[in-house]
This record gives structure tokens, sequence and C-alpha cells, in this order.
């Protein structure tokens, strides 16, 4: 990794810059010249990049954008994969895993800022987030199948969980691309805006969601991603340790004290 002149921007490897935005932590695909395709090289930076904002306090929101003005990520780089023999391929999928599961486990709230192609391996990295704001330009599919393989950076289970298991395995078996409004009303982006406002409206709203304590959204994430799926009491158990976890925070008192006394919290993150 390396640090840019620039004080609010640092690189890791070739494609992947973190700027700040105070809290938010904007998280920029920046490989224009392949329209953000997902190579070896940037996978490991996806990976090391989710690995210090991770550890990182300061980053109450992060939001993942892409520098390319038609197209947030076209997926798996697959002019570097017809180069590779079976064996290369084998290795290659641990770091290809890692960066998908990076963005999937980064503690803190996460928007995807998606216009244009958001296809495949692109696709799952916005899935991957909590919540996805897409300008009217977006392109969103899953088309693995029609290559040959399956949607691996986490597309067959997180898919379903948006739109269910019938709709997921239609659009899933049948390779098919959406325009903006289709997935709108199908539940595969929850925000739809104008065209070239995706980034600008995700940074807003990541910065609403900012304003709140750090502590509980971490602590709310957690419940939310742990109690998906369970029955209702096992759920309910998952919720109380996550609420049990914040109850005696130093975000809590101040956050109380800051309610009662008329005032913004300041709040400590711990």
């Amino acid at each position: 990794m390396a640090q840019s002149a620039a004080q609010d921007e640092q690189r890791y490897g070739e494609f992947v810059a973190v700027r700040r935005h105070g809290h938010v932590a904007e998280f920029v695909l920046d490989r224009p010249k392949a329209m953000n395709a997902v190579s070896s090289a940037m996978a490991t930076a996806i990976g090391e990049a989710c690995a210090a904002l991770a550890a990182d306090r300061e980053a109450r929101v992060v939001v993942l954008t892409s520098s390319h003005e038609r197209a947030f990520c076209v997926g798996a780089d697959l002019k570097e994969r017809n180069s590779f023999t079976d064996a290369e391929l084998l290795r290659q999928r641990p770091v290809a895993r890692a960066a998908y599961t990076g963005v999937l486990e980064l503690p803190m709230p996460t928007i995807a800022a998606v216009h244009g192609f958001a296809l495949g391996g692109g696709f799952e990295l916005a899935l991957s987030c909590d919540l996805i704001v897409a300008d009217t330009t977006a392109v969103v599919g899953l088309p693995e199948v029609s290559v040959g393989v399956i949607p691996g950076g986490g597309g067959t289970q997180l898919l379903p969980r948006r739109v269910g298991a019938a709709r997921a395995a239609e659009l899933i078996f049948s390779a098919r691309r959406l325009e903006g409004p289709e997935a709108r009303e199908l539940g595969l982006v929850d925000q739809l805006v104008e065209a070239g406002q995706d980034r600008t409206q995700a940074l807003a709203l990541a910065t609403r969601i900012a304003a709140n304590s750090p502590v509980g959204l971490r602590a709310a994430k957690r419940a939310l991603r742990l109690g998906h799926g369970l029955d209702l009491r096992a759920g309910l158990e998952v919720e109380d340790a996550a609420w049990r976890s914040v109850a005696f925070s130093g975000d809590r008192a101040e956050g109380v004290a800051a309610f009662n006394e008329k005032r913004a919290p300041r709040w400590p993150g711990e």
C-alpha cells in the first residue's frame, strides 16, 4: 500500500483508492482501462483495502464507487482467466474469494454506488454491500452460466436473500441483464437516482448514516447479518447479544446525555 500525495487518499496497489470524506470512506474501483474488470492484482488490492478499513475505527460508513464513466465493474478479468492453466485458476481462487468476502465482512455499513455495467463479479461486489444506490444507466446481472461457470463471489447466496429463491434462480439460470428501473422494481437495487447521481446520492446517504453512533452502527449491522435466516427466537438472541455489546458503551452514555442536553452527540466510538 502506498499513500498518495493527497492527505485524504490512500492507494492499494494500482487499482484501488480509498478517499476520506470525514467519517465516510470512499472505496474507489480504479481500473478504468479495463472497465474495472477484477484481475488477480485488483482482487489482491481489494482484499488489502478491506482489511485496512475493517481495522479503522474512524471509518463509520464505506461507499464503493467506480472511476469509470460507463461501468461500475464488469466482473472477472476473462482475458486474464483465459491465460490460466487449471492449476493457476485453482491458485487464484482464494485471492478472488478474499476480495468479495472482504467487502461482505466489513463491520460498518456499506453502500454501493452503481452506474453503467455491474455484471458478474461486479454485481457481486455491489451485492456484498448493505445498500445499493443505482442510477438510471445501471445494467446489472449475473451472467456466469453463459460462459460455463457460476456466480462465485457470493451471488448464489446473496441474490436470493434480496429477491427470493425463485426470482434469483430465474435471473441466474437465464443470465439476463436488467436495466436500472427493472432492477429497482425487483429489489436488486435499493434506490434508483438520476443518471450521474449515484455517487453523489450514495455519499449523501453515507454522511447521514455516519452521523450516528459508530458503536451502534456496527452492532446493528452485526445483528442484521447474523440474525438473517434464523428462526425468530434465535434471531432475538442475536439481537440481545448485540444490545448488550452497546448498552454499557461510551457511545450509549454520550447519546443519552446529548439527547437530554438537546445537543449533537460527540461519539467516543467505544
